[in-house]
């Protein structure tokens, strides 16, 4: 997934940044996309840590009628993508390396996703990410590796 996150509105990559004004127009920009698609929202971002949720519905499931792996990997995959965004504003990255485990089965209902920035260089972000549904329990887990371009 390319994450492109240069936008003219804000002063991303500047030492300092409205990153309220960024997240917003992130956002707005993110509706039409997969991201809207698939139905994710952006409960919370602060630095530790980037907050999705995801209403699990009758067309995330696969044939078992448990959420699709595909889903819960893009989920992850967006989660990481946008807390690296926020991480290196005005930056162009892409996602080199998303590996996946998956503790349980998903079913319908809320997926709450939780991503962090664990290290970066110059050139790359790695980020580790969970799914937790609506009981608390772990769904899933993931680490991912960003290219910065």
């Amino acid at each position: 997934m390319d994450h492109t996150n240069a936008n003219p509105e804000t002063k991303a990559g500047q030492p300092e940044y409205d990153r309220e004004a960024y997240i917003e127009a992130m956002t707005r920009a993110a509706e039409p996309t997969f991201w809207g698609y698939l139905g994710c929202k952006l409960a919370s971002a602060s630095p530790e840590a980037v907050v999705v949720t995801l209403d699990a519905q009758p067309h995330h499931m696969n044939m078992m009628g448990i959420v699709h792996g595909g889903v819960l990997s893009s989920l992850m995959d967006n989660a990481m993508g946008i807390a690296v965004m926020l991480e290196r504003p005005g930056e162009s990255t892409v996602t080199s390396n998303l590996n996946v485990h998956f503790v349980m089965p998903a079913r319908a209902g809320v997926l709450t996703v939780t991503a962090s920035i664990v290290h970066q260089t110059h050139r790359s972000v790695t980020t580790e990410c969970k799914i937790t549904n609506e009981k608390g329990e772990l769904v899933a887990i993931s680490t991912g590796s960003f290219r910065v371009k």
